[in-house]
């Protein structure tokens, strides 16, 4: 065609799109079916986490976090109190540490699952999704019998968690490891040498080993890129440096690296809960630290004491009062690097709070991504990020 007739079209993608998960709306430049250019607007949720904690005590902000990754709000949970803990220079018991870290691993295990399944059903693979989500839903029961709740937990502490893990909760682990392995391993028959996913994910969407270190990308879209980089590995927390498990890279860093990059996460997740379940050590969970550790709930329903401890402790005016002073901590969360930056300023209630949300970065590069390929690519280029709308535009 000459180049005098050629036209380009303007079409808007989402948010009222199935692929687009709700809030993201990206307006697309098509020369035909071709990508040509792209606008990424990340949203219209507003939730405004950060602002809101800083108008809450230091225990109240726990289940604001949950709101961040929805589905793998454990890990949210544990790097705030990890951050608190490290300003106030406060010390969980090994057990409380384990246990953080095998439910850390769970929680990524359940992500990865959702990003992996929700990817292959947006291609046409419902089977994949709805195995994958058969073996979530099994975890997210373990996760109920250990924190109470299946998605919005609220179940670290800071000093500590709620409570030890139960009986049926250290009884069903093993099998429903198993039974994730077994679930895994038959998606991957499905996905991995048909030629239809392999079309579709190959060579689509790809960023370069420099181009994600420009856009600070971490985790698995980092790591599928080449870049050889783990929080816990590099910068360790919790008991991690106390357990072996590798760090899967890919090369290509395409749509399929990446789906490989989590294929490959979750058996090390589940080597690492399992060395968790044969490590864990006798002993309380969480600190006997009166600034900080809460009151059992038999106690608080029954004793006058602990009830007016726990008052103490949650309502505004009272409640933890951490040193004047700043930390960052940052944790390995399903979607890379999660940080959260906390400013002190001596008083029951945070003076700034920053969160470091890993699934912001690679949205940063969506349109890096689909420029020069075609309108279907959006979508399988889209969903390896495993954008979650609570964390990127809190």
């Amino acid at each position: 065609m000459p180049e005098a007739e050629k036209t380009t079209m303007h079409v808007n993608m989402g948010p009222a799109h199935p692929a687009m998960h709700g809030t993201i709306h990206i307006g697309l430049e098509l020369e035909g079916e071709r990508v040509r250019g792209s606008e990424v607007e990340i949203g219209y949720l507003h939730r405004a986490f950060e602002k809101t904690v800083e108008n809450r005590t230091w225990n109240q902000a726990i289940p604001y976090t949950d709101r961040l990754n929805y589905v793998s709000p454990v890990i949210n949970n544990v790097g705030y109190a990890l951050a608190v803990e490290k300003m106030m220079g406060i010390e969980v018991p090994e057990r409380g540490v384990w246990i953080r870290m095998a439910l850390c691993e769970l929680s990524r295990v359940t992500d990865h699952l959702t990003c992996n399944g929700a990817m292959a059903m947006e291609l046409g693979a419902l089977t994949v999704f709805v195995w994958f989500i058969k073996a979530r839903e099994i975890l997210y029961g373990l996760l109920e019998e250990a924190t109470g709740a299946r998605l919005t937990v609220s179940w670290a502490r800071i000093g500590g968690v709620t409570g030890d893990l139960t009986e049926k909760f250290l009884a069903g682990l093993p099998e429903a490891i198993k039974m994730t392995r077994q679930t895994v391993a038959e998606g991957n028959k499905l996905l991995v040498n048909n030629r239809i996913f392999i079309d579709r994910t190959r060579g689509i969407g790809a960023l370069t080993r420099d181009e994600v270190v420009s856009h600070a990308i971490t985790g698995p879209l980092g790591r599928a890129s080449g870049l050889n980089y783990d929080v816990r590995r590099d910068l360790p927390y919790l008991a991690y440096d106390q357990v072996k498990f590798e760090v899967p890279l890919g090369v290509n860093g395409d749509v399929y690296d990446r789906f490989m990059v989590r294929v490959n996460e979750i058996e090390q997740s589940l080597r690492i809960i399992e060395q968790c379940l044969e490590k864990l050590p006798a002993g309380p969970v969480s600190a006997d630290d009166q600034r900080v550790t809460l009151p059992a709930k038999t106690q608080v329903y029954t004793e006058m004491d602990p009830l007016i401890h726990h008052f103490k402790l949650l309502m505004p005016g009272h409640g933890i009062r951490p040193p004047a002073g700043e930390v960052y901590q940052a944790v390995e969360g399903a979607n890379g690097e999660l940080g959260f930056y906390i400013v002190s300023g001596g008083t029951d209630r945070p003076w700034r709070v920053r969160v470091r949300p890993p699934c912001f970065f690679p949205m940063s590069a969506l349109s890096k991504m689909i420029e020069g390929g075609l309108v279907a690519d959006v979508v399988p280029a889209f969903g390896s990020i495993n954008m979650i709308a609570g964390e990127l535009d809190r």
